[in-house]
């Protein structure tokens, strides 16, 4: 029998005392998921560095949807869902939610081929599907009472990706998710559309069980106001959205096809590329895409040539002796990023280290050094890629670029530059690492779509 202290015991000491705190969540790429190097999403990092904060370890449990979702949180079976949860009125009478920390928009989506809509007027007589619960449903639900004619089913117990999978098939017209995640389906599904957005922005929060004291909510108030004020909340979000409005449907059509059509021929030397620099091979192949669109023969009018793009004094540091030799050039470029790399200071952390290597490899060491001085100079954090990023573009601008040693640069170039690799790298893990995502969110559709082609 627990005793009278146990029994009155905050919600914030029970948590501690057990040591686990328990975290409903969703199988997602904007929440939670397994990839190569194990469990990510922008989700499980906050969720993971929350147990951290309390000292316990995290116990990350997946629903099949947001309703099985929050009714576990309503009933007191978890600490807390973390699943990218829009703050509506209607679940704010059934759970209590924490502070904000991202505002997002609902947007209606739809396929390439299906009527676009131009406001909800359009949407009448169509097939609009949402997650059954989900704060899409709570959207349009409020605007109903402004539209009659607006109509809509809810699938039960899904999530986004499994609507998408029927959006996909055609089986119904329009959707609607957050900003955020249409850009990221958008990545893996180049024929996703936007159509309008419903209403006001919203924000997400976490939501908590309604009975019992604010201790576990208050300390996640206190837990994220310390990353606002140290700034890696914002550098988390960066980190899995900040690039992802890089590349149009073009872009990311032509680099599936070539993924089929020029790959296969190139991968054996990235992969040995990687057993001797360590980087994976497919951020190798996405640099050497964003490069050359891997062409072998590619020159550029500066004198740059070959499948990394190599200019001449390069060549001859690195031993390059035929720089439109694909396999002497891949060699040479990783083993030229990897020098950057190792130039970087050791303290900064990944993946901050490899896209700040990856903006050197495009602009030049000293200039990345004199944007990581002027970032330094303005307080800014020089060791995130976030920060610096924001004021490679200065170089461009005499006000800034005369403080600085080498001058003058095109500095908004390797923001560019990296952000696209980084883009082109997520589609190719995304693709080989299938296996390890729920059948509902597999690429299966893209390969369908694109492959082969020959361009």
């Amino acid at each position: 029998m627990l005793s009278c202290e146990r029994q009155t015991a905050s919600a914030l000491e029970r948590v501690q005392h057990l040591g686990v705190l328990r975290v409903a969540t969703l199988q997602d790429p904007t929440t939670y998921y397994i990839g190569d190097q194990g469990p990510a999403g922008l989700e499980y990092e906050l969720s993971r560095r929350f147990a951290a904060h309390l000292g316990v370890e995290l116990n990350l449990q997946t629903s099949p949807g947001i309703k099985v979702l929050l009714q576990k949180v309503e009933a007191g079976e978890v600490d807390l869902a973390a699943a990218g949860l829009a703050v509506t009125p209607a679940w704010a009478e059934r759970v209590r939610f924490g502070p904000g920390y991202q505002r997002v928009a609902s947007e209606v989506v739809y396929r390439k081929g299906t009527p676009h809509p131009e406001d909800i007027d359009d949407l009448s007589g169509r097939l609009l599907e949402v997650p059954e619960s989900s704060s899409h449903a709570a959207r349009l639900a409020e605007l109903s009472a402004f539209n009659p004619t607006l109509d809509w089913s809810e699938m039960r117990d899904a999530n986004t990706g499994e609507v998408l999978d029927l959006l996909w098939e055609q089986v119904v017209d329009y959707t609607v998710l957050h900003d955020h995640e249409a850009a990221l389906k958008r990545r893996f599904m180049p024929e996703l559309r936007t159509a309008f957005t419903l209403g006001t922005p919203q924000t997400l929060a976490w939501a908590f069980p309604p009975d019992g004291d604010e201790s576990l909510v208050e300390e996640a108030g206190a837990f994220f106001a310390q990353l606002e004020d140290r700034g890696d909340l914002d550098r988390l979000i960066e980190r899995y959205y900040g690039h992802l409005n890089q590349l149009d449907y073009v872009s990311v059509r032509r680099f599936i096809r070539r993924i089929s059509s020029r790959l296969p021929r190139y991968r054996p030397l990235f992969e040995l590329a990687e057993a001797r620099t360590g980087f994976d091979w497919r951020l190798l192949a996405a640099m050497a895409y964003q490069e050359s669109h891997w062409e072998p023969d590619a020159t550029s009018p500066t004198g740059v040539r070959g499948l990394m793009m190599l200019t001449q004094a390069t060549a001859e540091q690195m031993a390059v002796e035929d720089r439109l030799d694909p396999e002497q050039s891949v060699a040479g470029g990783a083993a030229y990023l990897r020098g950057i790399w190792e130039r970087i200071p050791g303290h900064i952390g990944e993946p901050d280290r490899t896209w700040l290597a990856l903006a050197a490899y495009n602009v030049g060491f000293g200039h990345l050094q004199d944007a990581r001085g002027l970032a330094a100079d303005e307080d800014r954090d020089a060791n995130h890629w976030l920060d610096v990023k924001q004021f490679l573009p200065l170089l461009r601008d005499k006000t800034w670029y005369q403080k600085t040693r080498y001058g003058f640069a095109r500095g908004d170039e390797p923001v560019t530059y990296v952000d696209s690799i980084r883009g082109y790298y997520d589609i190719l893990v995304w693709l080989t690492s299938a296996k390890a995502l729920p059948e509902t969110q597999r690429p299966r559709r893209i390969a369908v779509e694109f492959t082969p082609a020959s361009l």
